[in-house]
């Protein structure tokens, strides 16, 4: 290690679920070294779940007075506050920050480098004038939108999920560029306060890891608001005076078609931050995507350096990072090593229907395993009748050998709720007929017995 280097036991860089591993090493008594050079909190306080869900809330709530009328209440939107919407956004966030920047002073064993780091050597970081060394370091560096190479795009004033919550008034017309969780959740957003939304997809499918028949009919209920182009390659865009216009190519007839909007969201993706740590200085592995590479226990190529959440790539939740980071500590200074599980890892798309998944999709279960597949529409019980909720289904898919549960699929009201049963009972390997108890009725839960009881086939 160089000299003038200020040393410390761990060093954790990213305040997001990094923060977890930090107070587990204080807690320890160990000296510690925190660095980020903010948001404070990361992605999902900041710029992610958290305030794109206080946005979606709004939304859910305006769509569900506008469809009012098939449970026979006449009721309308009067009028929307784009205004104090984005507000609650801002003063949350700015609410969360400063607790957790209050939480950080005076505590002892604790160095917060509120700056840009990178590493200059193994185990040494720079960060600003001062160099850092730490015996062990646990990089939870988080990811940023990915920005295509668009002709043209530099010359536009474009938003990403990092900007788009300091909007203060609404935009009348937007064009969003991409087709996955960001880019349709902000659609759901912005269609639902009144904004004439266009989406552009390359891929022949929005959120194309879902199901092929949940991502249509996504597709199909999105395009009934807003309009939706998939197979839409973007090749230029040009500034003018309201706003820009976005050159969409069909990547089946290579015909070209230009989108006009007042706004333009860029929603194409993320990309690790590793290579803003410099990573390659202190030998540390990345990917062809630039991910870094860990292994089963969240430990990079270089010894007593752990890598995990959105700077690794594999699952891109909060929830997932957080139980990253308990299990990276405790593999840190555990004699007996614990892998990270990923199987029953969910995640939800928080649009109109909601979106909830956990495990395989029918196509991966079926390169793997003989299965069975089950599907129950939301109609088909008692809860989902009342809701007049015609079109959400769920899908069930288990192993035909034992009924183990190897994915399971929903669209529709409530979707991350209902899912949970599936979560729980794929954590402790349990199999579909053991989730055969009494479920209440009239509930929702109902659709997990149905789908269940519908699994059928082999193949």
């Amino acid at each position: 290690m160089s000299r003038g280097a200020k040393r410390y036991d761990v060093i954790v860089i990213g305040s997001g679920s990094g923060s977890m591993i930090a107070e587990e090493a204080l807690g320890h008594g160990l000296k510690v070294a925190l660095v980020d050079k903010g948001p404070l909190g990361g992605t999902c306080a900041n710029v992610g779940c958290i305030p794109s869900k206080m946005l979606t809330v709004s939304a859910n709530r305006i769509m569900e007075i506008r469809e009012a009328r098939k449970l026979g209440i006449v009721a309308e939107v009067r009028e929307v506050d784009f205004g104090a919407i984005m507000e609650r956004t801002r003063r949350q966030r700015a609410e969360s920050q400063r607790e957790m920047r209050g939480g950080l002073e005076h505590v002892p064993n604790l160095d917060f480098y509120e700056l840009e780091g990178h590493f200059v050597a193994e185990h040494t970081l720079e960060v600003g004038e001062q160099r850092i060394q730490g015996d062990k370091i646990f990089i939870v560096a988080g990811a940023r939108p990915s920005i295509p190479p668009i002709n043209g795009l530099e010359q536009v004033d474009y938003l990403t999920n990092d900007n788009v919550f300091e909007l203060e008034q609404r935009p009348d017309s937007m064009v969003i560029i991409g087709g996955g969780y960001i880019a349709c959740e902000f659609a759901h957003f912005f269609s639902a306060v009144g904004t004439a939304v266009t989406l552009l997809q390359r891929n022949d499918r929005l959120a194309p890891e879902e199901e092929p028949e949940i991502s249509e009919l996504l597709r199909r209920k999105m395009a009934e608001r807003m309009e939706v182009h998939t197979s839409t390659e973007v090749v230029g865009i040009r500034r003018t005076a309201d706003g820009c216009v976005v050159i969409g190519r069909d990547r089946r007839t290579l015909a070209e078609r230009e989108f006009a909007g007042q706004q333009l969201l860029v929603a194409a993706g993320r990309r690790s931050n590793a290579d803003l740590l410099q990573v390659e200085k202190a030998r540390i592995a990345t990917d062809p995507r630039g991910y870094i590479v860990v292994n089963e226990y969240l430990q990079t190529n270089v010894p007593q350096v752990w890598a995990l959440g959105d700077v690794i790539g594999k699952h891109m939740f909060k929830h997932v990072a957080n139980r990253e980071a308990l299990l990276a500590w405790h593999n840190s200074h555990a004699t007996r090593k614990t892998a990270m599980d990923y199987h029953a890892t969910p995640h939800a798309l928080f649009t109109y229907p909601e979106i909830a998944s956990v495990g395989l999709t029918e196509a991966e279960a079926r390169r793997k395993h003989k299965i069975m597949v089950g599907r129950a529409n939301y109609s088909d019980v008692a809860y989902g009748d009342a809701l007049v909720e015609d079109e959400g289904f769920a899908k069930a898919i288990a192993a035909a050998d034992g009924g183990k549960i190897l994915g399971f699929h929903v669209i529709g009201p409530y979707a991350a709720m209902v899912i949970q049963e599936i979560i729980n009972a794929m954590s402790s390997e349990e199999a579909a007929r053991g989730l055969a108890g009494l479920h209440i009725h009239p509930a929702l839960s109902e659709l997990v017995l149905r789908a269940l009881n519908n699994l059928t086939g082999g193949g």
